[in-house]
């Protein structure tokens, strides 16, 4: 099936960008017990978002299938800490990224995420950075696919 991407357009996408967190959170929380599925985690992380994309030269794309939403990416230009090389310091980051059921694994997600890096070539920068959880096995081998590699560990531990 086809579909086409465009820019997010808040006046007309807030009840789908707010489906897509939540669909994102029931995905999640099946991966990681800590993800939260209450009814206002959507509003607020909502808010959150659109405040990041402003303040970090962000921008959010859409796919959509007959003028459907069927999912998102969302791209933000962010700065690496001191300790990174300077030229490499200011780099993109995929910190959203989802896709309905119904359309995964017919490259609506490889679309998201080629439109986030043509965002981040566009702007100059060297690097871009997508994050997932560990136990999301799938994602991190769509991703690998897509040429990422893995950068850094983070480790937990409950107590």
């Amino acid at each position: 099936m086809s579909f086409r991407q465009r820019d997010f357009d808040p006046a007309i996408d807030k009840t789908a960008a707010l489906s897509f967190i939540d669909g994102s959170q029931a995905f999640e929380h099946a991966i990681e017990s800590d993800r939260r599925l209450d009814s206002a985690v959507a509003g607020e992380w909502y808010a959150v978002l659109l405040d990041r994309v402003a303040k970090g030269s962000g921008r959010i794309f859409i796919a959509e299938q007959e003028a459907r939403p069927i999912g998102w990416g969302i791209f933000l230009v962010e700065n690496a800490p001191l300790y990174v090389v300077e030229e490499k310091r200011r780099e993109g980051f995929i910190i959203e990224l989802y896709v309905v059921d119904a359309m995964r694994g017919q490259g609506v997600g490889q679309a998201l995420i080629a439109a986030c890096e043509d965002e981040a070539r566009r702007l100059g920068l060297q690097r871009i950075m997508i994050g997932v959880l560990a136990g999301n096995r799938r994602a991190a081998e769509i991703y690998q696919r897509a040429g990422y590699a893995p950068y850094q560990l983070e480790l937990a531990k409950s107590l």
